[in-house]
């Protein structure tokens, strides 16, 4: 029999085999066995938790314990503010509209359906009531387009039963159907008068690329020479001639044409500018130098600029041997008041 008290735990076999009594031996499997014992515990999980803008942080969302693995929040499925915002303004923006529309265009009013403003789709009219463009509306709630409506019944009489104006306003209802972009009435309009005649007039005038120019430097030549002098009109000296080579009385009856073949030597012998504040020409067409004078003064009145022309003889410069330049030179009136 052995008295009662603490049972001391039995050393393993190899410290056994090397001796009971050693009380190194035991000491040491203690200090080994309390060591593994005393182990520090697994860190704990850590969980992302994800939420909507603007949610509040609460205490423990970031990390919990094992036993609270079966409470893992879900990822929150609240939309983002500013993708609501986004989604809010475009459902904002789109419109319902009735099959009657009242407009107001420029402060004209007009009543019309819906299917004749949708008659053509690739036009700016559908695209404005197809639902997808907001359209602001009068105070009298009649939907608002900010343009003149002096011309817009004319629209609307071609998108109801394809009618076209009269001649007179032709040219003003094709600025506004350029303006909705209405494919259809512009093919119709350009291929009546006036704008038929405009085409074969301007197929003309692209002989002349510097024609614009030209009628601007007219325009701006007048206008300084009229207010350095104070006076009412001012007067410009102008070429216009259709022949580039030159003319004189000793080739006229030797050539039905009076273009010559010559060589690019002899052709700088003969380059030269005339002494006129501007010049027109050569080109080559059946037009003629009246054609292109008619232009001129039909275009400066379409800038409300009245201007008259006289021929008042030719350059007549002396450039080599017999050859004279017989560029004919006109004098215009521009009456600024």
């Amino acid at each position: 029999m052995q008295p009662n008290g603490p049972e001391e735990e039995e050393p393993p076999p190899s410290e056994r085999q090397q001796g009971r009594s050693s009380p190194f031996l035991i000491s040491s499997s203690r200090v080994r066995r309390s060591v593994q014992e005393r182990r520090a515990p697994p860190p704990p999980r850590v969980m992302v938790v994800f939420s909507a803008a603007g949610d509040a942080e609460t205490p423990g969302d970031a990390m919990s314990g094992p036993e609270e693995d079966h409470h893992l929040r879900k990822p929150s499925s609240a939309p983002n503010l500013n993708l609501g915002k986004a989604l809010r303004c475009t459902l904002n923006s789109s419109q319902e509209f009735p099959e009657v529309i009242p407009l107001n265009v420029g402060g004209t009013y007009f009543t019309t359906r819906l299917s004749t403003l949708r008659r053509y789709e690739d036009t700016m009219l559908a695209a404005m009531f197809s639902g997808r463009h907001y359209i602001p509306r009068d105070a009298e709630g009649r939907f608002f387009i900010d343009r003149d409506g002096a011309y817009f019944g004319d629209i609307l009489n071609f998108l109801r039963e394809g009618e076209l104006p009269h001649r007179d306003r032709v040219r003003a209802v094709h600025r506004e159907a350029q303006y909705y972009a209405i494919g259809p009435l512009l093919d119709n309009l350009e291929d009546i008068q006036p704008l038929t005649g405009e085409k074969v007039r301007q197929s003309f005038l692209d002989l002349l690329p510097y024609y614009k120019d030209n009628l601007k430097r007219i325009v701006e030549i007048a206008k300084l020479r009229a207010m350095q002098r104070k006076a009412r009109f001012a007067k410009l000296k102008i070429c216009v001639y259709k022949e580039e080579m030159p003319i004189t009385p000793y080739e006229r009856p030797l050539f039905n044409s009076l273009r010559f073949e010559r060589t690019e030597s002899e052709a700088k012998l003969f380059e030269h500018h005339c002494d006129v504040d501007v010049s027109f020409g050569p080109w080559e067409a059946v037009a003629d130098v009246y054609d292109l004078l008619h232009c001129i003064v039909g275009d400066l009145a379409e800038l409300g600029i009245s201007a008259e022309q006289q021929c008042i003889g030719v350059c007549d410069k002396h450039l080599i041997n017999h050859y004279y330049c017989k560029r004919p030179i006109y004098e215009f009136k521009i009456t600024w008041w």
